[in-house]
């Protein structure tokens, strides 16, 4: 169950045009599809084929997975804001759900052996657990969380039907950029993601920032993240698809290092790599928000044997500023 032929939906977007890059550094061929709602043409690694296309186009992307004897899709194409999804719960049920449910019907009965597919740490919701292990209740807290576990739960379902090897990778907080070799690449999309929103404030893009809950019972009262630095996670994704090779995978796997730094520390980060001072306002907490989220990465480290190489705090703030930058 060799692989050489990658689909990648989402491919032109922050973290799926870092993965690609990876694939084609490991001389496999890869194919990507985007409709570039969200994603950049200047994203895209020249040594890709591209196609401008929607999820839902199923005949479409069939007659790609046939023609290009594809093996093996990477299924990134998501709507992924939250609060975007609040207000507009059908359009990511249309997208995330119906979108995923339309890849597996194309991919069905073809050359795919495997699919790669990536969900959310926010599937679990509010654990009240010092970390999250892979088998802990799925208790989304938003309809973007729940359409990324519906998206799980097709996925299982009709890849078992059609006997295709599935990994879920339930991604924590993705941050950092590939910009130590060309092609830089990183987020360009404004988010209101934390990482973002600190460089913009910094860079004086952004009038205000505003720390969201400051007497949370934590360490210092604010929020406590579990952040990957995005080639790490690149790495994940092709250790993924190499262990999907195997016969009858079915596999879920946190995408974190296990060890969670607050609001206040990845603060005091970019003030001692930019050597500026942030004065962040404070704030009440989200609504709904989770005050703790950490991954228990136990199972990824065994079973894909993965070797973090950028889990440093100021590794990954570093690259985010240095990415920033690039495109400021």
């Amino acid at each position: 169950m060799s692989m050489k032929n990658i689909l990648v939906t989402g491919g032109a977007g922050y973290i799926g045009s870092i993965i690609c890059n990876y694939f084609i550094k490991k001389k496999l061929k890869v194919y990507i599809i985007d409709n570039l709602s969200r994603g950049h043409k200047n994203l895209i690694n020249s040594k890709s084929t591209f196609f401008k296309l929607d999820i839902n186009h199923k005949k479409k992307i069939r007659k790609i997975i046939l023609k290009y004897k594809i093996d093996t899709i990477v299924h990134m194409a998501a709507l992924m804001r939250v609060d975007e999804s609040i207000k507009y719960p059908q359009r990511y049920e249309a997208n995330n759900v119906k979108g995923t449910a339309s890849l597996i019907d194309a991919a069905k009965e073809t050359l795919v052996k495997r699919i790669i597919f990536s969900s959310s740490c926010s599937v679990y919701g509010k654990l009240n657990k010092s970390k999250i292990s892979e088998n802990d209740k799925t208790l989304p807290l938003s309809p973007y969380g729940n359409s990324k576990l519906k998206g799980e739960k097709i996925l299982k379902k009709l890849c078992k039907k059609f006997k295709i090897n599935t990994v879920i990778l339930r991604y924590f907080n993705v941050v950092g950029a590939q910009i130590k070799n060309k092609p830089f690449l990183g987020q360009i999309n404004k988010t209101e993601q934390l990482f973002q929103n600190i460089y913009l404030f910094l860079n004086k893009y952004k009038k205000k920032l505003f720390i969201y809950g400051t007497k949370l019972k934590t360490k210092d009262g604010t929020c406590i993240r579990d952040f990957i630095h995005v080639m790490d996670l690149a790495e994940i994704h092709y250790l993924s698809a190499k262990y999907a090779c195997k016969k009858n995978i079915s596999e879920v796997f946190n995408c974190g290092y296990g060890k969670g730094y607050s609001i206040k520390e990845v603060v005091k980060a970019f003030e001692k790599i930019s050597n500026k001072k942030i004065n962040a306002k404070s704030a009440p907490p989200k609504k709904g928000d989770i005050v703790k989220s950490i991954c228990n990465n136990k199972k990824i480290l065994k079973k894909l044997r993965w070797k973090p190489k950028y889990d440093d705090l100021n590794l990954m703030v570093g690259d985010t500023i240095k990415w920033f930058d690039y495109i400021y």
